[in-house]
């Protein structure tokens, strides 16, 4: 691992590729924190394996561990759900917590530069110091990093994965509830956070969404919210029950979406995804939502909600935006009691080769 100061990782080239675009990993940090699934940390391996098999079908899956007996334990879960253990490599990286979109790396890439991938390496702060201690998930980037004898860049200010979503072609949405909050990035304007944006992860637009759901302890992280499924298509969570308090959030979203414009000038394709019932556990509303997808090499896995009518909705709807991929449910109904699913869990690392 060497460290970049500048040139920015934009200036020489490098940006952060869309989702869809081919892997060769995906990174995991596996679950141990009980505090984050109070009573129910042991349901949540059962569905996390099955997350886990799902992804490895069509690419590696790197899962950072405390020590060899947490390596033990994982390699239990996994073994009893029928994983391939020869598509799983653990990490000796210990986390505080399992919500790897947030801690991970951020990958970046340049195909034509002699050094094709980076890791940039973002604060973190446990989403505004919510969550002490979190001094181990902060450095889990550049421990990948030199795993893997990357080149990072430490942009010096709190960034989330879950907070940003691309279309790879220089466009990225984000919300002013999070990325604005004063418990990030105080001493940063809008300004100077766009800036950052255009510099680490390599884009020329940023687009704004306004407030996240209800129950999502991020501040209001896009991957709850509206996703791109191609360079100029986003689905994006309605609800159509006027009464529910999710309501007015996502239809000023909505209006906001239609206003965009791309690079190009062209509008978005905006497709809508229907919101869950309401997932409710301890007298706690939980940030259920079917826009925390991950989409995988082989598959597109979706959390469901044991929600007869609405499960199915979505993942017909999400089938039609992949005809590529398999489109998956899988019962999240107790992961996001940690108050995230698929796409909070995990990272993708690109494949640099077989980039289009």
């Amino acid at each position: 691992m060497f460290k970049m100061t500048s040139p920015t990782p934009k200036a020489l080239g490098y940006y952060f590729p869309a989702e869809w675009h081919p892997h060769r990993a995906t990174w995991l940090s596996w679950p141990h924190k009980e505090a984050s699934w109070p009573g129910k940390i042991d349901e949540v391996y059962r569905p996390y394996c099955q997350f886990i098999e799902e992804v490895s079908t069509g690419e590696q899956v790197c899962i950072n561990v405390a020590d060899a007996a947490m390596q033990a334990a994982a390699t239990n879960h996994l073994t009893e759900a029928g994983v391939d253990l020869s598509k799983i490599e653990f990490y000796h990286h210990p986390t505080d917590d399992a919500w790897c979109r947030d801690h991970g790396p951020a990958f970046l890439v340049n195909p034509g530069a002699d050094i094709q991938k980076l890791v940039v390496d973002w604060g973190y702060n446990a989403w505004g110091n919510k969550y002490p201690p979190y001094e181990q998930d902060d450095v889990i980037p550049s421990l990948v990093a030199n795993a893997l004898n990357l080149p990072v860049v430490y942009p010096g200010i709190v960034m989330e994965g879950g907070s940003v979503d691309f279309n790879g072609k220089g466009t990225v949405l984000t919300t002013t509830a999070c990325l604005l909050n004063k418990n990030r990035n105080p001493h940063l304007n809008r300004n100077e956070i766009e800036a950052y944006l255009f510099d680490y992860y390599g884009v020329s637009q940023i687009l704004w969404l306004g407030d996240g759901i209800v129950g999502d302890d991020t501040d209001g992280h896009i991957d709850d919210i509206t996703r791109f499924v191609n360079e100029d298509t986003v689905v994006t969570v309605v609800e159509t029950n006027r009464a529910d308090e999710n309501y007015a959030i996502l239809q000023d979203n909505l209006k906001l979406l239609r206003k965009m414009r791309l690079t190009d000038g062209r509008q978005l394709n905006i497709i809508e995804l229907p919101m869950p019932a309401p997932v409710i556990y301890d007298g706690q509303r939980l940030p259920a939502s079917y826009a925390n997808f991950y989409i995988a090499n082989a598959a597109v896995v979706v959390p469901t909600y044991r929600d007869e009518l609405n499960d199915q909705r979505a993942l017909d709807i999400l089938a039609s935006c992949f005809p590529d991929r398999r489109v998956i449910g899988i019962d999240s109904t107790d992961i996001i009691w940690g108050l995230g699913s698929w796409h909070c869990l995990s990272q993708q690392e690109p494949d640099v080769i077989h980039l289009p």
